[in-house]
């Protein structure tokens, strides 16, 4: 289901009004939009964190930065396609796993920089995406760390189908990097959401790639 186009705008809003204006900047850009969901207790910033209305222009995927994401998916089942919570915070992973299968929807978890691979290793074959995170989480613009993307060719190691998703510090100078790393989704805030000119912002990560 994921768009054929390889960016990924990210949505960081704290109110309404906020994401409203995002939709309207990028409905002519994209058909799926990249939820960033922080409770404020899995990392120090709030986004998403107020109920929300969502339009029906997008398709969603939801990375949540949250204690108890179960509750959250059972709350938000029917608004989102792809729910990425964080490896941590799953403690029935077979449970959750089971759970998804069971629904029909496909498993994704998120792993922030301090999570290795190897935990994840007994569960691979049963995952259909991973999103590595090349920055701590909760803000845009945090520093890039691209040593994360070594966790790319250790995760294809093992299941060659899963598809990654990388997230954080996607800019020109970088993106080409995590492309040769075997990235298949990128996701960009900073770089395109926030730009005046969302468009141009992604023609020209898709130019990066090629180069």
């Amino acid at each position: 289901m994921l768009m054929k186009q390889k960016i990924l705008p990210s949505i960081m809003a704290r109110s309404q009004k906020e994401l409203n204006e995002d939709f309207v900047k990028l409905k002519s850009v994209v058909k799926e939009l990249h939820l960033d969901v922080a409770d404020g207790k899995f990392v120090q910033n709030t986004t998403l964190w107020f109920p929300f209305k969502l339009s029906k222009k997008f398709t969603y995927n939801a990375h949540l930065m949250i204690k108890d994401p179960e509750k959250w998916i059972k709350a938000h089942f029917s608004q989102i396609w792809l729910f990425i919570p964080h490896f941590e915070e799953i403690k029935d992973k077979e449970g959750y796993i089971s759970w998804m299968k069971k629904e029909r929807r496909q498993v994704a978890f998120a792993l922030k920089p301090e999570t290795k691979v190897k935990g994840l290793v007994p569960f691979l074959n049963r995952i259909d995406y991973i999103l590595v995170l090349t920055v701590h989480p909760g803000f845009y613009g945090a520093k890039y760390l691209p040593k994360e993307l070594k966790k790319i060719q250790e995760i294809k190691k093992v299941n060659p189908k899963i598809k990654v998703i990388v997230d954080g510090g996607m800019c020109p100078e970088t993106i080409n990097q995590a492309k040769q790393a075997g990235t298949d989704y990128f996701v960009s805030g900073s770089y395109t959401t926030k730009s005046d000119n969302p468009k141009k912002a992604i023609k020209t990560l898709l130019g990066a790639m090629r180069t």
